[in-house]
């Protein structure tokens, strides 16, 4: 089974506007709500290609009980720590041919509610996979992440993550699965920058001998990037069409990866770049029929 964690999920709120102008009353041409929260996403691509998953996290007030039907609806098993003060957080994304996004707080997460997130983890069981994405709320400790990962030490159970540098470098001693750094992350991880190929693999070798054991490394609409436990780099270009949307692209290929890795590293990053290509594509994130087009395409 493969759990997700989203510490500060959301709702998107996403308005394309015409000609926007400041100051001004604008009216939308469209808009869509879409729940959010990269383990989230990561969550509803692998259901929607047939992979069990369960999202964890928190959820509050009316905003989150909004959430939790848009999950359900969507099939995606949940098992949230519902809090009993403040509200889920919408995010506002704004289209105004380039992109603007608010990104809202979010509720305060209070420290048994926090206790009630990890005891869940002690579910898990060897050979679950458990997925740790995305930006820690204020007011949850900075170091959930490595609480988490010493909460399940020594049982077997295989660890992704995809989070910012001071939240992806403690937990790298406990030799996580993958980390998936996009390009700027990894420049800010190694603390320079990167260009060619061949720096970014020394790059993510670097990452390797800190603990991790594969590296995925997103390049947008240049491919993705593998260096695999064994020292292989895979390295594969972008599928689709023209992107019209990058949310939960990152977090698709993720799950794309995920699904695939039973075949190897090298059908993973394919079907990786296939499911990220794919909601790139669109407004929301890909059906398993585009992601399994995609892959037959290429």
């Amino acid at each position: 089974m493969i759990y997700t964690v989203t510490l500060n999920p959301a709702l998107d709120y996403t308005v394309w506007v015409s000609d926007f102008e400041v100051g001004k009353t604008n009216r939308a041409a469209r808009e869509a709500l879409c729940f959010g929260g990269k383990g989230i996403n990561v969550s509803a691509v692998l259901t929607a290609l047939g992979e069990p998953s369960v999202a964890l996290g928190f959820a509050a007030g009316f905003v989150g009980e909004a959430l939790c039907n848009m999950l359900h609806r969507a099939h995606v098993t949940q098992d949230f720590v519902r809090l009993s003060q403040g509200e889920t957080r919408i995010n506002i994304k704004l289209k105004t041919g380039e992109e603007t996004e608010i990104n809202a707080s979010g509720p305060d997460v209070p420290p048994d509610a926090i206790e009630a997130l990890l005891a869940k983890l002690d579910m898990l069981c060897a050979g679950d996979t458990l997925v740790l994405a995305g930006s820690v709320p204020r007011s949850v400790p900075s170091d959930i992440y490595e609480q988490m990962l010493f909460r399940i030490r020594g049982r077997e159970i295989r660890v992704v993550a995809d989070a910012e540098k001071a939240l992806l470098l403690p937990i790298l001693p406990y030799r996580p699965f993958l980390i998936k750094p996009n390009l700027r992350e990894l420049c800010d991880m190694v603390g320079r920058e990167l260009v060619s190929d061949h720096e970014i693999v020394q790059a993510a070798r670097e990452l390797q001998k800190a603990g991790a054991q594969n590296v995925l490394v997103s390049l947008g609409g240049q491919g993705a990037l593998l260096l695999d436990e064994q020292g292989e780099v895979h390295r594969e270009g972008a599928v689709g069409g023209a992107a019209v949307n990058t949310v939960g692209a990152g977090d698709s290929m993720l799950a794309g990866f995920l699904c695939g890795v039973k075949g190897g590293y090298a059908h993973a990053l394919r079907m990786g770049l296939a499911a990220g290509g794919a909601t790139a594509c669109k407004v929301g994130l890909a059906t398993g029929e585009e992601i399994t087009r995609l892959m037959q395409e290429k």
